[in-house]
């Protein structure tokens, strides 16, 4: 039961984030004011079913944009990182566009050379990836369209 309840105030909570990013043109307040985000559609793994998830991002230029499957530094990867290898052609909205992304989880010397900018911009990451018992993983959103 808590761990239903839990999942409904997450949904709850990026419903609301989702209504704020579409109606400010991608910019959100609160606590993630200031911080570029990205809202992912993304399809289930076992599921078949589309689900929106906004996540904070780094523009990297030329329509790629990195995410982090962080899940607060928590020891197991976000439902939405097995979506993404599964099915990693998805929909992405940044600002007030729609587009299609191709999702490339970032290995070795990609995510090495990425992962301390990352930090840099976002502190909590180093925070995340020191209590988490995995390598948190890095993908790049690369626009298709």
């Amino acid at each position: 039961m808590a761990n239903s309840a839990a999942g409904s105030l997450a949904k709850d909570y990026n419903t609301k984030i989702i209504e704020e990013f579409r109606a400010n043109q991608g910019r959100v307040g609160g606590p993630w004011s200031g911080t570029p985000m990205i809202i992912i559609h993304h399809i289930g793994a076992r599921s078949g079913i589309e689900r929106t998830t906004p996540l904070a991002c780094s523009p990297q230029g030329q329509g790629r944009y990195a995410i982090v499957a962080s899940n607060g530094g928590s020891p197991t990867h976000p439902d939405w990182y097995y979506n993404l290898k599964a099915n990693p052609s998805i929909k992405a909205e940044v600002g007030a566009q729609t587009f299609t992304v191709l999702a490339e989880e970032l290995d070795g010397a990609a995510r090495a050379g990425l992962w301390p900018k990352l930090v840099a911009e976002a502190p909590s990451l180093g925070e995340f990836q020191a209590r988490a018992t995995r390598q948190i993983p890095v993908f790049m959103l690369t626009r298709q369209n």
